[in-house]
Order: structure tokens, then sequence, then C-alpha cells
């Protein structure tokens, strides 16, 4: 009796103390590495903010029954996504390797644990990644691009206040000023704008000191003979359809960027937002709402017909027809397809008329490209490819909405938010992409490791 006495309290003495640790006035008992969800040996210990220590398996099926970020303890809600305490896991799984693969081996056999942490997993992989370079990320969430960002705000706002303050907009004033008001000066700025190709007759212009009213008196007769001496017929033809686009008017029509936005400030700013979040939708409302003044230029332009007649973009967008049955083939297939393309092409067209603007529309497109790859491969990845109908008609829903608030209180909206609005989609979108499409990249490494 007294020898089963001994070894039973041997075995209690070698359950709670398996452990001496060479150097300490103690054993490490294995209730000092208890989880407080199951109260057994912690497995892959998970440390949230708190402090507190939990069996990822048991945060796993804690998360997923109450669907509630905070610690099953103290109820504190934690943030970002928890990571294993890889400190603590290695020195239990030193000090007790057999309990630690025993317990192991029990999760591994339970189903509803792997479901768990394969659901706990895959939300972590939507949260954002953590990034080992702590020293370039700040920890509240900026980081490089935003202080890109905060730097690139600083200086438009300074250039934009220099901009409206001096008043020197001159492509402006035409298309809201009279032609019979314009000056000889501004006959040869509308002039100058329909292609490099008219410079060839701005000393003629010059010369004869061509005012506005007298603009409106010339005819294709008195261009064919001196002192204009137009004999190019592809020049002449281009001259007298612009001129006769701004008799018809009596303003001179948009026929760059800027000269559309002063016109046209409201939609302009729609057609920036919606061809970044939803371009399908935004060329299916031009085709709708707007077929001859924009969805005609820019499907001329990126499909353009087999033959071309004029020398360049402005003067080949002056006399339009409807569209051939291979030019709407060629849209439809990449308008399903490569939306983001079809903008990128348009403002390839046009770079000799914006340089720098062309190219961060271009590069803009790219971007959100690839972010619309991404979200193909994240939901094909998932399985969750019979969802797209159900996200297209949420998405049609939302930006329907978005519009229809919008407009209904745009006349309320000042010009300088539309302005800085405008701007900020136009050149700082790329940089909030470029973060974007990093941040994805991180996220791809992070699923593949």
């Amino acid at each position: 009796m007294e020898e089963d006495e001994t070894l039973q309290a041997e075995a209690e003495r070698a359950k709670v103390e398996p452990c001496a640790t060479p150097g300490l006035g103690r054993q490490i008992s294995v209730t000092e590495f208890l989880c407080h969800c199951c109260y057994d040996i912690l497995v892959n210990p998970t440390t949230l903010n708190c402090g507190h220590s939990f069996c990822r398996h048991c945060l796993a099926l804690w998360w997923v029954s109450s669907k509630k970020n905070e610690c099953p303890e103290c109820r504190e809600k934690w943030e970002g996504f928890p990571k294993v305490n890889i400190l603590l896991r290695d020195v239990i799984e030193k000090l007790f390797s057999d309990a630690i693969e025993q317990r192991k081996e029990d999760i591994q056999q339970n189903s509803d644990v792997a479901h768990s942490l394969a659901t706990f997993q895959k939300y972590g992989n939507d949260q954002m990644p953590t990034v080992p370079n702590t020293g370039r990320i700040n920890p509240r969430g900026g980081g490089f691009f935003s202080g890109v960002l905060t730097a690139l705000s600083c200086v438009a706002v300074v250039l934009l206040g220099y901009h409206w303050s001096s008043r020197e907009f001159e492509d402006d004033l035409l298309v809201h000023k009279p032609v019979a008001k314009w000056t000889a000066e501004e006959v040869i700025l509308w002039l100058e704008q329909l292609g490099p190709w008219a410079s060839h007759y701005k000393e003629r212009f010059l010369l004869e000191k061509v005012n506005g009213r007298l603009l409106l008196t010339l005819t294709e007769e008195d261009f064919t003979k001196e002192p204009y001496s137009v004999e190019n017929s592809n020049h002449r033809r281009a001259i007298m359809a612009e001129l006769e686009c701004v008799k018809t008017l009596g303003v001179k029509p948009p026929q760059n960027l800027w000269e559309y936005k002063a016109v046209n400030p409201g939609k302009s700013l729609f057609l920036l937002y919606a061809l970044k979040s939803s371009p399908r939708l935004s060329m299916l409302y031009l085709y709708l709402f707007d077929y001859t003044e924009a969805f005609l230029p820019f499907i001329h332009t990126i499909c353009p017909m087999q033959e071309d007649k004029y020398e360049d973009t402005v003067t080949k967008l002056l006399d339009l027809k409807d569209p051939s049955w291979r030019q709407w083939r060629e849209f439809i297939v990449k308008y399903l397809f490569l939306p983001y393309q079809l903008i990128a092409e348009f403002a390839w067209d046009w770079l000799d008329v914006h340089y720098w603007t062309s190219r961060f529309v271009i590069v803009n497109a790219m971007l959100l490209s690839v972010l619309e790859l991404f979200s193909f491969w994240r939901l094909w990845s998932r399985r969750e490819l019979k969802t797209i109908p159900h996200r297209m008609w949420r998405h049609f829903w939302k930006v329907s909405t978005q519009g229809l608030f919008v407009a209904i209180f745009w006349p309320f909206i000042p010009q300088f938010v539309c302005n800085c609005l405008f701007y900020w989609a136009l050149y700082f979108n790329p940089v909030i992409n470029i973060d974007l499409v990093v941040t994805e990249i991180r996220r791809l490494e992070t699923q593949v490791q």
C-alpha cells in the first residue's frame, strides 16, 4: 500500500514538474503554459494585443463561433491579424516535446479544428499583411506612399492656387468667349490647336490680322487664294469643318481635356471617377447619353478605320461617321475583357496634345488592370467565380446610387472643390494604385509562403 502511494506521488510530481532548468532555483511546470480556452498545453501559441496567449486552433474556433475580434479572456479587441508567438512556441516545444507532438496529432484528426483554422487563415490573408521591413513602414499605417501623397497634396494646393489666381486661361477663355470678339492672337491660338500642320499658316493669318469677325466671313474659296494659300485639301477641309463648328456654336468647341473640363466641369469629373471605378458602365453611359460628342470620338480613336485621311488626332475627329462592324467587334471584345486598355489606347493617341497627362492616364490604366486581375485571381483561388453576377449587380447598384447622389447635390458643390477632386483623381490616383498593387503582391507572396 505504501509503495503504491509512493509511486502515485512520484507520478504526480513528474506530471506537474517535468522539467528542471539548469541555473534556476525551481522547476518549470506545464501549468505555466496552459491555454485559457482548452486548459491544455499551448500549441502554436498566438499572443494578442492585450498580452494573453491561446492555442491558435482555440483562437480560430473562438473567432469562427463568435465572429468577434476580441480576446476570449478579457474581451479587449485585437487589431490586425494575430501571429504565432515564435519565441514562446519554440520554448514550449523544447521543454515539452512529447506532449506537443501528442496534442498536434489530436488536432490534425479533428475536422472541425482544421476547418476553423483554414477559415481563420483565409480571413488573415484578406487583411493587410505584416511588412518585415518596419524601417520603411509607419506602424500606424502610413509609409512611403502616404508621405508622397502628403507632399504632392501640398504642392498641388500651391500650384492650383497660383494657377487660378493668375487667370491665364487663354484656352478656357475661347470656349466661353463669343467668336466675334476674338482678337487676332486668339484666332492664331484657335488655329494652332487644329494640329501641328496649322503652324505653316500662322504667319499668313498674323499678317492679315484675322480677328474673329473676319474669320466668320472667310469661305473655302478664300483659303485657296492669296494671302492664305491653303493648298493642301485635307488642311483646308479641316479648317472649314472646325470653322463651321465655331459658327454653329458661336464659341470655340472644346478640343482638349482642359477645354472640355471648362465647358463641362461636372461631366468631366463624373467620367474621370467613373473610368476609374467602373469603366464599362461609364462607356455605356457615353453610348446612351453622349453618343455624338464623346462616344464617337472615343471609339474612332481606339478602334480607327483602316484608312486614315488626316494627319493628327484633332483633325481626324472633325468628321466622324457611325462605326463599322469591324470597329464594333474590336470595341466589344476589349470592352468586355480589357476596359482599361481602351482608356490607355485613347490616352496614347493624345500624347501630342497632353504629353504628361496622357502618361499619367496610361500608367493608371495599367495599374487598374493589374488590380482587376488580382481580384479575379482571388475569386478563382477561393472558388468564388459563381459570385461574380451578384458582385456585379451590387457594384452597379452602388455606382448608380452614388451617381444619383452626386447629381442631386452637384449644383451646390463649389467650383474650387470640383477642380481639386478633378486634379486629385487625374494625378494622385496613380500613386494610390501603386500602393495597392504593392499590397496585393505582398499578400500573394504571403499566401504562397
